[in-house]
């Protein structure tokens, strides 16, 4: 974009936010929900775990969000073989004898890591240093990831054998966890309509990676009231064992950290600033409550044993 106030910035956001839902909704039919989420976490320069069973597109997704982003995209297929050094490379000596670094797959603008939960924790873990600091350190030497950077993960909630579940310190580092579900009986006839035939549309590009970061420094400086604040570290805080609320000594084992405040507030942010407005309020807080929480409360016993899902309790707090 060329140099406008934040205001101009936010208005031209509005408007290329509805080009990019109505060019990925040529090649994702249904899924509003989810897309949304992904588009919110993009713009509010956080990761994203995608959680749904095989066959609803996710990888699909995050392919076409590159495209129409215009962003360099790669793919890793987490295996239970790969080692750290396959995502961030590794050096090499060439024929000058001389040692060279070869970059890995993760120096791209988004990074799918394809069913992550697949590979051991050790191979997980070398995403951590690029999620949080976006760098990557190889033999001492720090090598910066080009921004925008996303990593956009997969996971298989039905199927855990052969699978190694990611950290606690891992799962915090993504600001939402997205869940998708099985479309309805008509988009799974547009699906099976639209997929079973030779197509030629394709989505356009809409805008780009200089572009994303003037929209992600303006949502971050975009004025926030205090009692919407207040508001987020309250939710955050009630499910916490420690706050004396009576729910969460009852249901969960662990509460979320300060990063889900944090998380809360900029997905507020960029929940308002999609929908036309210069400032959150609790409703957008609201919104995005689920994505930010839904990985960071760790349920008990007594939770598992009467059936109560994550979201039940995140339901219950909101409403509370």
């Amino acid at each position: 974009m060329e140099q406008h106030s934040d205001k101009e910035t936010l208005d031209l956001l509005v408007e290329r936010y509805r080009r990019l839902t109505a060019e990925m909704g040529k090649v994702i039919v249904g899924q509003q929900e989810a897309v949304e989420s992904l588009l919110t976490a993009v713009f509010s320069d956080g990761h994203c775990l995608l959680v749904g069973v095989p066959g609803l597109a996710k990888t699909l997704m995050v392919n076409t969000l590159a495209k129409t982003l215009g962003l360099t995209f790669n793919r890793i297929q987490f295996t239970p073989d790969l080692m750290p050094s396959d995502i961030t490379g590794s050096e090499i000596l060439d024929q000058n004898r001389e040692f060279r670094f070869m970059r890995g797959p993760v120096f791209a603008n988004i990074v799918l890591a394809d069913e992550i939960n697949r590979t051991p924790p050790k191979t997980q873990a070398a995403l951590l240093e690029a999620m949080q600091e976006h760098s990557v350190t190889v033999a001492g030497k720090c090598y910066r990831l080009t921004p925008p950077f996303f990593v956009l993960a997969t996971q298989n909630p039905i199927e855990q054998e052969g699978t190694y579940p990611l950290p606690e310190a891992q799962l915090d580092r993504f600001m939402f966890n997205v869940r998708l579900d099985y479309p309805s009986f008509d988009e799974e006839v547009r699906i099976v309509k639209e997929t079973t035939v030779a197509r030629s549309e394709k989505p356009e590009e809409v805008l780009n990676a200089e572009e994303i970061v003037d929209c992600q420094k303006a949502i971050r400086r975009m004025p926030v009231v205090d009692n919407v604040c207040e508001y987020a570290v309250r939710l955050v805080a009630a499910t916490r064992r420690e706050d004396g609320n009576e729910y969460a000594k009852k249901y969960i084992s662990w509460g979320a950290g300060p990063r889900a405040s944090q998380y809360l507030i900029i997905g507020a942010r960029t929940h308002a600033a999609l929908h036309g407005k210069y400032s959150p309020d609790i409703e957008d807080v609201q919104a995005v409550a689920h994505e930010v929480l839904r990985h960071r409360i760790v349920r008990n016993y007594y939770a598992e044993a009467e059936g109560i899902s994550t979201d039940n309790i995140i339901d219950h707090l909101i409403n509370r």
